[in-house]
């Protein structure tokens, strides 16, 4: 049995967090302990580790309980994970190529500022004029 500071330990999710979790249904609520404190499982420790590891890619909060919860029936097809696994890559596409056009932008501004006295900066002159940016981002 590991308490929670343990728990947070061993999967790097913080105390506040895990009580999150436990909130809104992603970890079962787990047995106290003689002195009330919360005793988990080693199975709650995989748990979080799973989401721990979802979180790190980037998957919803919904997303990791549907993927958890088809977890609990091996006997399923991996079609429904297929789906939601590859949701979240063309989703992530579609963020890649947003945060690339607003690299090239955020380069062009700083490069156009000369850094001279803040009345003239580029850079806040495109934050007020939306028009001095080249592209849409």
């Amino acid at each position: 049995m590991y308490s929670i500071g343990e728990m947070s330990r061993r999967t790097g999710v913080k105390i506040p967090t895990i009580r999150y979790y436990e909130q809104v249904g992603l970890i079962a609520e787990p047995g106290r302990s003689s002195g009330n404190q919360r005793r988990y499982s080693s199975d709650d420790l995989q748990r979080l580790a799973f989401i721990r590891h979802a979180r790190d890619l980037g998957l919803t909060l919904e997303a990791i309980g549907q993927l958890a919860q088809l977890s609990e029936t091996p006997e399923l097809t991996c079609e429904a994970a297929h789906k939601i696994a590859s949701e979240h890559l063309q989703a992530t596409k579609v963020r890649i190529a947003q945060l690339q056009k607003l690299e090239i932008e955020l380069s062009r501004i700083a490069t156009k500022c000369d850094a001279g006295n803040i009345g003239a900066c580029y850079v806040i002159q495109s934050l007020i004029d939306h028009d001095m940016c080249e592209t849409e981002h």
